[in-house]
């Protein structure tokens, strides 16, 4: 899990704390497979990018998604998205994870 926070805090990404439920943004938690990554927008972020032609909050998760697996997975680690959609398994290139 450290490497994973490592990974996303040099390449710029502000990581909010676990137990902050307040706090909109990109969170990692520890689960027995490994990091767990999740990500919330806040109500601003989604009003401002529903502004811009076809954006939807689906698909902007999906961008976030898309951008940390991308880093994560240059920095050597295996990521697989969970069942429904909303969170990313990061385990190391060694382990198998079981179902998410």
């Amino acid at each position: 899990m450290i490497q994973v926070r490592q990974a996303l805090t040099q390449a710029g990404y502000h990581l909010v704390e676990e137990d902050d439920t307040r706090t909109q943004g990109l969170r990692v938690r520890e689960v027995p497979d490994g990091a767990m990554v999740t990500w919330s927008g806040s109500d601003a972020f989604t009003a401002l990018a529903s502004d811009q032609h076809g954006a939807t909050s689906y698909s902007l998760r999906a961008i976030v998604q898309v951008a940390v697996s991308g880093l994560l997975l240059h920095q050597g680690q295996t990521v697989t998205e969970t069942a429904d959609e909303n969170a990313l398994l990061v385990t190391a290139p060694d382990t198998q994870p079981t179902r998410a």
